[in-house]
């Protein structure tokens, strides 16, 4: 199977976290991963290898026990299974992003369902990234790596950008459209960050990916393309009149740009 990732004889060594006393995510000098999934073989294979990167993982196999955990010790990072019992993957994304403690926290989505419409509907409920099953398991670590780079990485001394009827405020991680709050994930704020940067040039779709995602990252241009279409519904807030979607314009067969619409 893709996602047996390259140990076979790994889960003797996979031991329960729930014993173990809870720490600062940041106190032993590891990055916290959460992973929640209900597949045991595949949460324990997941958990080894992000430990085995340097992590330190803990493991939830529902939505509800998910959420404990999180307000009990809040992860850097979720690696979330839609499709989970008592508290759906769906739902447990929805209740992290209410959250004003919470909302911050990236979350990768882990799912079978492969369908466009299936990611678009993960990264409306605030999904920073989304990998259909069967997977790479070096594709998971290169993306769990770009999303914690990301959360790292310095923000540019002005940190207060408008163009027309948006208003990005990077150190709040907000976005306001004719005054109104539009919530969009790390994803899509870099997204519309890098795009308005270019001041009305066209980016590549392959340079939105190495701005926003990173060069490691293993992506294909069709992950721009939902980030972009879910950006685009989210900003449909505000006067109708400016079009604040139609600021963010498709060129064919080269990429995308920030401009006003004609």
């Amino acid at each position: 199977m893709l996602w047996s990732g390259g140990v076979a004889v790994i889960f003797w060594s996979v031991t329960s976290l729930d014993a173990k006393p809870a720490l600062n995510p940041v106190a032993d000098g590891r990055r916290s991963v959460l992973v929640v999934e209900d597949e045991r073989d595949l949460c324990d294979l997941i958990s080894f290898n992000l430990e085995r990167e340097g992590y330190r993982c803990r493991v939830a196999s529902d939505g509800r026990t998910s959420l404990e955990k999180i307000q009990r010790d809040r992860p850097d990072l979720i690696v979330l299974d839609r499709m989970l019992p008592e508290v759906s993957g769906d739902e447990v994304a929805a209740a992290i992003k209410r959250d004003v403690d919470t909302q911050s926290i990236p979350i990768i989505m882990l799912t079978a369902k492969a369908d466009e419409v299936d990611e678009l509907v993960g990264f409306a409920l605030g999904a920073d990234d989304y990998i259909t099953k069967p997977f790479s398991m070096k594709s998971l670590l290169a993306r769990v790596g770009a999303v914690l780079r990301r959360l790292d990485s310095k923000e540019p001394p002005c940190d207060r950008v408008s163009n027309g009827p948006f208003q990005l405020d990077l150190s709040r991680h907000e976005v306001m459209v004719d005054s109104v709050l539009v919530d969009l994930t790390a994803t899509e704020l870099r997204i519309l960050q890098t795009l308005m940067a270019a001041n009305g040039r066209v980016l590549s779709r392959s340079r939105l990916i190495d701005a926003v995602l990173g060069t490691t990252a293993a992506v294909t241009d069709r992950t721009i393309d939902v980030h972009i279409a879910a950006l685009r519904r989210k900003v449909r807030v505000g006067n109708p009149e400016h079009r604040a979607w139609d600021w963010i314009q498709t060129v064919r067969g080269v990429g995308y740009a920030f401009r006003a619409p004609c």
